[in-house]
């Protein structure tokens, strides 16, 4: 594991994350953006991938506390059930099961005043949600930077 490396992976998680956030705010305002994200598993996106194998060395690191790397596993996963609710408010349950389902794009309803002011709670609660992981990150990358190369290196 190398230090710059490890500083570049945070980096693009906070631009990821960011992206994230917009994109929820995207299908609220009704842009129906050609790379809609749908929701995934938080493992599967390209921070989760890196944080679930070599995110988890940072935990031997003598200044990193173990909360830190809980709470950035708990708000990710937060970040994403947040975006879910957001998402499963705009598409309709009634494509479900069926073949031809899996092959076009969920078709985008119309929200009723309640399911709208539902939707704009749930993206208010994800913002927050994504300014915490975002400075839990920023926490961790001070941590990082406080720390010589030779013992980001060593970790195995």
């Amino acid at each position: 594991m190398k230090k710059d490396e490890t500083l570049k992976s945070l980096e693009t998680a906070e631009i990821e994350l960011t992206r994230f956030v917009e994109t929820a705010k995207s299908l609220i305002d009704g842009i129906d953006a050609e790379d809609k994200v749908l929701p995934t598993s938080p493992r599967e996106t390209k921070f989760g991938e890196w944080f679930y194998s070599d995110g988890q060395k940072l935990k031997a690191l003598s200044n990193n506390p173990l909360e830190c790397m809980s709470n950035i596993e708990q708000l990710h996963d937060k970040l994403h059930g947040r975006y879910r609710e957001i998402f499963d408010l705009f598409y309709s349950q009634e494509n479900k099961g069926g073949f031809l389902s899996k092959i076009f794009k969920p078709k985008q309803k119309v929200l009723t005043e309640s399911e709208l002011k539902l939707v704009n709670e749930e993206y208010v609660a994800m913002q927050k949600t994504a300014e915490e992981l975002l400075a839990e990150i920023s926490r961790l990358q001070r941590r990082l930077v406080a720390v010589s190369e030779e013992k980001i290196n060593a970790l195995v």
